[in-house]
């Protein structure tokens, strides 16, 4: 089901780095049905996973060690980067000088996106029929409204109201606008280095539910990861150590368009390292 056309991207999972290069090697590449596919020569993911890092820039932007980072996450990501140093990269300061803008234009364009593609989900083309409507108009009122949770209907209602008359040109438009800015931040930033490296979440991991009745809370913590999204640039999350309490903390690189093979590298050469993706949080080895 499309969500955020222009947002949305794969996201495998694997147990470590060598199990996601053998499984992007698998769906990497062109495919004939799917328009968004690109025609390029798909590289040996596991050839240059053991090639060491003397070569390697990785970019520590300030603006993502701010205000609402927790610090026991960033006292690990910076315990990262220092074992990187160790095995011989460079670890320099960049600028990502309109990352402050990125949840705020993630949220605009995912939810127009949203509202525009769920719009078909009307009992009638797709999705959801309701069991004994009363009228046409009751078919597409209750199944919409029995189909779709509480948060869809949210993102649908955000989306609707910034493509509709009067907010297209203040919301919707100036969002894609700034989109280009984010990106061409990474663009120059990748002039200078490799990858970039910061936190996967500014806190640790939430309970379930923990959040739910605050949307703008849980839509604050995807602050560090929607960027790569709006970019469109390659990502990937590996653990890099827990709190006090036992809650995992994630490593994020990120790095340009079609460099997962120097992406995959720099990551399995962290892992070498630590043994922090071998590792399980209490609750998975049952003590929880």
């Amino acid at each position: 089901m499309a969500y955020g056309s222009s947002l949305d991207q794969i996201g495998p999972l694997a147990r470590n780095i060598p199990d996601l290069a053998l499984l992007l090697k698998v769906i990497a590449g062109r495919d004939d049905r799917d328009s968004t596919s690109v025609d390029r020569p798909v590289p040996d993911y596991l050839a240059a996973l053991d090639e060491p890092l003397e070569d390697v820039r990785i970019g520590f932007a300030e603006e993502y060690f701010g205000e609402g980072l927790d610090p026991e996450i960033n006292k690990a990501v910076q315990a990262a980067l220092d074992v990187y140093k160790t095995a011989g990269a460079t670890v320099e300061p960049i600028h990502l000088p309109h990352m402050k803008y990125a949840i705020a234009c993630y949220y605009l364009i995912a939810t127009a996106e949203a509202s525009s593609n769920l719009a078909r989900y009307d009992g009638v083309h797709y999705g959801h029929r309701t069991a004994k409507p009363e009228d046409y108009i009751d078919v597409y009122c209750s199944s919409r409204q029995e189909g779709f949770g509480a948060e869809v209907k949210r993102r649908i209602m955000l989306g609707t109201y910034a493509l509709s008359s009067g907010y297209y040109d203040a919301y919707y438009l100036k969002a894609l606008k700034v989109r280009t800015l984010i990106k061409n931040d990474f663009v120059e930033a990748f002039k200078d280095v490799d990858v970039i490296a910061c936190p996967t979440s500014p806190v640790p991991a939430i309970k379930i539910g923990e959040k739910i009745n605050d949307p703008l809370a849980m839509y604050l913590l995807d602050i560090y990861t929607v960027s790569a999204n709006l970019a469109g640039i390659p990502a990937l999350s590996m653990p890099c150590g827990f709190t006090d309490s036992e809650l995992p903390i994630g490593l994020q690189l990120m790095g340009p368009h079609f460099a997962e093979e120097k992406l995959l590298r720099i990551a399995h050469q962290y892992q070498m390292q630590t043994d922090w993706h071998t590792r399980l949080p209490p609750i998975a080895n049952g003590q929880g």
